[in-house]
């Protein structure tokens, strides 16, 4: 399984994606899980000591400049776009148990300045880790999808949008729809999260008519308890857990998740 996990900032997408992670792991599954979001709270979220302290590959400018053949930041007329990145995941992730994790760092835009060089080793890594490698790939990303590319971003197997019951929240799933959809993506489902009650998992569902719902993660005080103290957060809440692992039995090759 590739998932991609997305939604708007604060809506619990970080959660989902470790909740998954976790779940695949304890299955037995070699699980890659990869922090594509600036923000970089998937490793903390996930349990990894000294989180912060964890090097984007984008920032990794020896790195950069040896597989590119160019210095990061500097405009270089020629540069390797298809540089060597097979065995990045081995050397340079951090391992827990059955997870590997990476942080990609932020894709670089332009206007900015020349900042190819880092652009194409995190395309070209993004495209191995979803083509080549035969684990279970779980990315937790930004509410925008820039880490796929068109060559790429098919061979993802399910694009998951967070949504937790708010108007902003609602508008950034379909922004996220359209620009899915330029890149050739169509297997978007949903996750609620921060469902209080039945009103909320209605208003979810009523404003996004087009789409297939995985589940709902309820709201649970407990979530926000564990953060505040610093304590693990993905084991404070069994309600929490329990519907993250029917997500997660949803999600098997096998079934097909149900349309509400």
């Amino acid at each position: 399984m590739k998932i991609a996990v997305t939604g708007k900032g604060g809506v619990g997408k970080t959660l989902l994606a470790s909740l998954l992670s976790k779940l695949f792991s304890e299955a037995g599954y070699s699980v890659i899980a990869i922090d594509a979001d600036p923000d970089a709270n998937f490793a903390a979220t996930l349990g990894f000591p000294n989180a912060d302290k964890i090097v984007p590959i984008s920032e990794m400018k020896d790195l950069i400049e040896e597989r590119t053949g160019a210095k990061a930041g500097e405009s270089a007329p020629y540069f390797r776009i298809s540089p060597k990145v097979d065995d990045i995941p081995e050397k340079y992730a951090l391992k827990q148990g059955n997870i590997r994790l990476m942080r990609m760092g932020r894709i670089k835009k332009g206007g900015s300045g020349c900042y190819c060089p880092e652009n194409a080793l995190l395309q070209t890594l993004m495209a191995h880790l979803l083509v080549a490698r035969n684990e279970v790939v779980i990315m937790d990303m930004e509410a925008g999808i820039e880490h796929l590319g068109r060559g790429t971003a098919r061979f993802v197997d399910k694009l998951i949008v967070v949504v937790e019951p708010g108007r902003k929240s609602i508008d950034t799933a379909h922004n996220i729809q359209q620009m899915a959809g330029q890149l050739g993506m169509k297997d978007i489902v949903i996750v609620g999260n921060k469902v209080r009650n039945q009103g909320d998992k209605d208003f979810i569902i009523s404003s996004l008519p087009e789409f297939t719902f995985l589940g709902f993660l309820p709201y649970d005080q407990a979530i926000v308890d564990a953060d505040q103290a610093g304590v693990p957060v993905l084991e404070s809440s069994k309600p929490v857990i329990a519907e993250a692992r029917r997500i997660y039995q949803t999600l098997s090759p096998t079934k097909e998740p149900a349309r509400k």
